[in-house]
């Protein structure tokens, strides 16, 4: 039986999921900055949240934004409506390592290209996650610059359209 993964968007419902995720040890170290209690208000314009579900049960969360609108005035965020950054975690620890990262990468990937003025998404794992360097590598994503995100220093990935399209 083949089994059939999707993103579906978030919503108020998934509090408790998230909340219980949160505290996974895989997930604290993909995003150490990550706070739930607040993840699912009403998002700003420039965030779309999405939960993967494998056969309609949720096993990962996703998090898209516009890096221009979020950090007005950060150099990095400087290319306007034509970015996007993913946040991405198998909150389950049972399909870790199974390929339903990789899975809802594409499928986020195709989100964001499907806009035809996107042209960049990047990824930022925190610098001592090196399993995370290693799936951003594999998955077509070029090492670009470290970088400090508040208290924390994360390695910057991106895949530009063409590369996604090649």
């Amino acid at each position: 039986m083949k089994r059939r993964l999707r993103l579906r968007p978030a919503t108020t419902r998934d509090q408790p999921l998230l909340e219980r995720w949160s505290f996974q040890p895989h997930v604290e170290a993909a995003s150490p900055n990550t706070s739930c209690s607040s993840r699912l208000e009403q998002p700003p314009g420039w965030r779309q949240r999405f939960i993967g579900e494998l056969d309609r049960h949720p096993i990962g969360y996703i998090q898209l934004t516009e890096p221009a609108r979020e950090n007005r005035g950060a150099s990095w965020a400087e290319e306007g409506d034509a970015r996007r950054n993913i946040d991405l975690w198998i909150g389950e620890p049972g399909y870790l390592g199974q390929g339903y990262g990789s899975t809802m990468l594409q499928l986020a990937l195709a989100h964001c290209f499907s806009d035809l003025r996107i042209t960049t998404v990047w990824l930022d794992p925190p610098a001592d996650n090196h399993h995370a360097h290693r799936f951003c590598e594999r998955l077509g994503f070029r090492f670009i610059e470290q970088r400090r995100l508040g208290e924390s220093h994360s390695r910057s990935y991106c895949m530009e359209r063409r590369d996604w399209l090649g």
